[in-house]
């Protein structure tokens, strides 16, 4: 296996933690350094690692002096495009959690430079790694469901968490709820479908969450629910409906697949795939199993485990990291699509954001 895997983690908030509970599970990977701005976060780092740790106030001293292999960035979204740039001042492995910027133009730079960059860089698309969803894109490319024709995702779930500072509150921070949660279901669109979106037509509203909420005299602005349609190139599409006042939902993704031979379909945190086939007329469910220690060790399905698995892999071996900061960026460019599409009541091509001129 080789000497270990030393990673530092880039803001210890819910997510950081998260990261810190996954890297301990690998006997072949070690935490050897956190920053964060806020005392009480890293103290938390610390508890949560269990060991010592080097500490530091400043993410970019940890980039100067620790020794680190990769380093996990789990700053606000609006910070991610300076620490990248940071980041690729060094040799170091980087994962930076979704989204990759708040913005296309932001995207585009980290596109750029990522190519030139000698370490692997990975976007943190976890979702892909939940192994019902991992499942579904497995026997879509196999051609169960025969040629891919539609694919619909439903996200039913509760409202944003507080973070500290409430920067998630505001749009202006996250880029809105279109990028900041729903890339990860842009992403598997444009992942199971293999192909270039070319058109977002969007709905959606803050209708209940934090409208009673006020920092600094301001009301966050954040959307709370919408259907969003996304056309590709091949003529496929595909349709996300969002809800985050849905608690009372017995799972929380619902994803469909449909081809002209079947449809496949996954639930979580159910763990199942029903597989439909049309000619014989078939329906088959399928409980898929998650290790119990990933499913422990974060809010995700047990995906982070995996991710780490896979982005480990890149660094061991040479390879391609399996989601590139292309991939975040069009994750990113449907999502920032979105919201202009509710903003301004109209379709919106993706060639207005600069993403290529397709269709």
């Amino acid at each position: 296996m080789g000497d270990p895997i030393r990673y530092g983690i880039i803001g210890s908030g819910m997510m950081g933690l998260e990261h810190i509970l996954n890297i301990a599970l690998f006997d072949d990977a070690v935490l050897t350094a956190a920053a964060d701005p806020f005392p009480k976060s890293r103290e938390r780092a610390l508890k949560v690692a269990g060991h010592e740790l080097e500490l530091y106030e400043d993410y970019r001293d940890l980039l100067a002096k620790a020794p680190v292999d990769a380093v996990v960035v789990c700053t606000p979204n609006f910070t991610h495009a300076d620490v990248l740039a940071d980041v690729f001042q060094t040799d170091v492995h980087v994962l930076v959690e979704k989204p990759l910027c708040t913005t296309v133009a932001d995207c585009r730079r980290v596109e750029e430079a990522a190519a030139r960059h000698p370490g692997v860089v990975w976007v943190g698309m976890e979702y892909r790694y939940m192994p019902p969803i991992t499942r579904l894109v497995e026997e879509a490319r196999a051609g169960t469901a025969g040629r891919l024709h539609m694919v619909s995702i439903r996200e039913h779930r509760f409202p944003f968490l507080k973070k500290v500072g409430d920067w998630n509150r505001f749009a202006r921070n996250t880029g809105g709820t279109l990028v900041e949660k729903c890339c990860h279901f842009f992403d598997l669109m444009n992942l199971i479908l293999q192909d270039r979106p070319v058109r977002v037509i969007a709905s959606g509203a803050q209708d209940v969450n934090h409208l009673d909420e006020s920092y600094a005299g301001e009301t966050p602005d954040i959307l709370d629910n919408a259907y969003v349609i996304v056309d590709y190139a091949g003529g496929t599409r595909a349709l996300l409906d969002l809800c985050m006042f849905a608690e009372g939902s017995r799972n929380e993704q619902e994803i469909c697949v449909v081809g002209d031979a079947g449809k496949l379909e996954c639930f979580v945190p159910e763990s199942t795939l029903v597989v439909g086939r049309r000619h014989p007329k078939s329906v088959a469910t399928e409980t898929i199993e998650v290790e119990e220690r990933a499913l422990k060790a974060g809010f995700h399905h047990g995906s982070t485990y995996y991710e780490h698995l896979h982005f480990q892999h890149a660094i061991r071996t040479g390879a391609a990291p399996a989601v590139d900061a292309t991939a975040g960026l069009w994750a990113v460019a449907v999502g920032q699509a979105a919201e202009q599409s509710i903003a301004e009541g109209r379709p919106v091509a993706l060639r207005e954001l600069g993403v290529g001129d397709l269709g």
